[in-house]
């Protein structure tokens, strides 16, 4: 547990792995008809690496993280959080999924600022979660160790994730749970910008949180492309519409520039879309 503490990118990191085998499996079952055998269509790994570098960079990395949040001086919020004893009144699949991803992002957070804790208590709600959806199966045993001894190297994790792709597909793939990882992955990228709105008392004045915030613009596009391969999932459908018109804000940011009135904007959709999925 110790090693897994220290690693605020792993809850991102697995759940975009979940995500690109579960697109893969998607894309297959959708092709069915065509092509009956199991072999039938090939796994380029060339375009699933570049989807995990569309997705998960610019996504800064741990020590980048640690670094902008000495520089503003942002001190640690408890109340920004889901509290982790919120874990027992998820009882549906979505819920559940939804707060996997959340906590995730939570115990990134807790994670940065050394929170034992927080850590603990989301550690254990994430367990609870991970048990509750039976997919504790999906991933390799060792990836944690892989992750954690590259945690500021983007190229090696970008090839993890790639790697880890190909050990989670025939998982996914059986046992059908690609609406799920989608959800997983929701929760957590909701909750990792609401967090980021809200950790300064002033975001737009901080030019730092502003390039962040700007960024996650391809990153919300990049997820709501990949939910369609599901949106026949009524859960994911109304996910995709909830984060619709935070996506039509975004659009109508220009690159490298966003207006006070915009930013205000995207803090509130957020918020509204996290209070959502956490209540």
């Amino acid at each position: 547990m110790r090693n897994l503490l220290s690693q605020p990118l792993i809850a991102i990191v697995l759940s975009v792995a979940l995500v690109f085998s579960a697109c893969q499996s998607g894309q297959k079952k959708d092709n069915k008809d065509e092509n009956k055998t199991a072999t039938s269509q090939k796994i380029n790994k060339e375009e699933i690496e570049q989807d995990v570098r569309e997705f998960v960079y610019p996504l800064p990395t741990t020590f980048e993280v640690t670094e902008m949040l000495n520089r503003i001086g942002a001190s640690y919020i408890l109340t920004l959080s889901n509290q982790a004893e919120n874990v027992d009144k998820y009882l549906t699949e979505t819920k559940q999924a939804l707060n996997l991803g959340v906590y995730g992002a939570d115990l990134s957070y807790a994670s940065t600022y050394n929170q034992k804790q927080q850590i603990v208590s989301y550690m254990e709600a994430s367990r609870k979660l991970i048990d509750a959806l039976n997919i504790s199966g999906a991933l390799p045993a060792d990836i944690i160790d892989q992750i954690e001894q590259n945690e500021d190297n983007k190229d090696k994790l970008v090839e993890i994730i790639t790697n880890t792709f190909y050990n989670t597909y025939e998982y996914l793939n059986v046992n059908q749970r690609g609406a799920v990882s989608m959800l997983v992955l929701s929760g957590s990228w909701v909750e990792a910008l609401y967090i980021t709105t809200n950790i300064s008392e002033d975001t737009y004045q901080n030019k730092e949180m502003v390039k962040i915030v700007m960024e996650q613009k391809s990153s919300l596009n990049k997820l709501l492309q990949l939910m369609k391969n599901y949106e026949s999932d009524a859960a994911v459908a109304a996910v995709i519409e909830q984060l619709t018109p935070l996506s039509e804000i975004y659009n109508m940011v220009e690159d490298n520039a966003i207006s006070e009135k915009q930013m205000n904007m995207i803090i509130d959709e957020v918020a509204k879309v996290r209070k959502d999925f956490v209540e």
